[in-house]
Formats: structure tokens, C-alpha cells, sequence
């Protein structure tokens, strides 16, 4: 009995969305187009919220999303490249009291773990380190996929005091909050 052209189209609908998930499942994230990609954060100065990012960071990294376990970054900030949307407060910020740039001139996160938690959502562990502090840390990740690209983005609260980020006058949080929120969008590329 030959199928009829309805049975034949379902076939092959199925076939092509089982090689599609097939396809999907092998999908692996090596390299971050940085054009496309920000790491920003926010504070508080005397009660009045303000903003900056960072102009210079790169990523190393493995990333399979059908594969969590087995994911690894390496993510480097070079802290001079702060833009605080002021000449005067950037010098200020690399300065010795803050990120001291001349002795630590990155920050870095290395992950230890990645585990889903969700459809494309997942919890990212591993630790943080900042003028020569060095913290655990962990934070959700959001994953979106886009053509031959993923979008990864999530936000943590950095507290600067445990990185003695603004010492001295500083280190008090009357003028400058404590919490520092940081958010972050990192267009990844698939390996070729």
C-alpha cells in the first residue's frame, strides 16, 4: 500500500524537525563577538542612580546548551576601560582607592559549574576576582539563540566592599552605595 501524500508530508515534517533537534543539540558556543556584547552596571552617589560599563573585556569559553555540565568561561574586564560618562570620575575609579588599575589592572571570572534550570535558563557558579579579592559567586543566565548566535545575558549585585572597591574617604557607603548591580549581554558565536 502506497502512503498517501498527506501521510508522506508528515514524515517528512517529522524527519526534518528530528534532524533540526539533532542539529540544535550540537550546537557549540566558542568565541564572543564583542561588537555585540556589553558588561554595564549601576550605583547610587549620594542618593541619585547613576550608570557606566566597560569598553574592554573578552571571554573565553565552551558552551553547549544541550550540554550544561560540561560548559567553561573565562571572562577578563581590563578595568581602565571604565566609562562612568565622566573623564573626571573615570581617573577617579582607576585610581588606587577604587580599582587601583596600575596593580590589578583586570577583573576576572572563571565558572566552576553551569547547571540548567530551566527551558534556556541556567545558574552560572564560579568565582570573582577583583584587586586581588577573590569571591565565590554565582548568578542566572538567560539563553537565547539567534542564527549561527547565542545571546547570554544576567545581573548580579557586586558589593564593593568585598573587593575594597573605594577605600579610605571611600569606604564608607554615605556617598557611594555599597551595591553595585551589574548586568551583562554577551553575543556568543558558534565554533566553526
Amino acid at each position: 500500500m502506497k502512503p498517501s501524500s498527506t501521510s508522506w508530508a508528515v514524515y517528512v515534517a517529522a524527519a526534518s524537525i528530528g534532524l533540526m533537534a539533532l542539529k540544535a543539540s550540537g550546537v557549540e558556543y566558542k568565541s564572543m563577538d564583542a561588537a555585540k556584547s556589553i558588561v554595564a552596571f549601576s550605583y547610587k552617589q549620594m542618593g541619585v542612580g547613576m550608570e557606566g560599563k566597560f569598553k574592554k573585556f573578552s571571554t573565553q569559553l565552551s558552551f553547549d546548551p544541550a550540554k550544561p555540565a560540561t560548559a567553561k568561561t573565562h571572562i577578563e574586564i581590563e578595568l581602565a576601560s571604565v566609562d562612568t560618562g565622566s573623564s573626571e570620575a573615570d581617573q577617579e575609579v582607576i585610581g588606587k582607592a577604587w580599582f587601583n588599575t596600575a596593580a590589578f589592572p583586570k577583573a576576572t571570572f572563571v565558572s566552576s559549574q553551569i547547571k540548567q534550570t530551566g527551558a534556556n535558563q541556567f545558574e552560572v557558579l564560579g568565582k570573582l576576582s577583583i584587586k586581588g579579592q577573590t569571591k565565590d559567586m554565582s548568578f542566572p543566565l538567560k539563553y537565547v539563540a539567534q542564527s549561527n548566535a547565542g545571546v547570554f545575558s544576567g545581573s548580579f549585585v557586586l558589593r564593593r566592599a568585598d573587593f575594597n572597591i573605594g577605600e579610605g574617604m571611600w569606604a564608607k557607603f554615605d556617598i557611594v552605595a555599597n551595591e553595585i548591580p551589574v548586568t551583562f549581554q554577551f553575543t556568543a558565536l558558534t565554533s566553526k
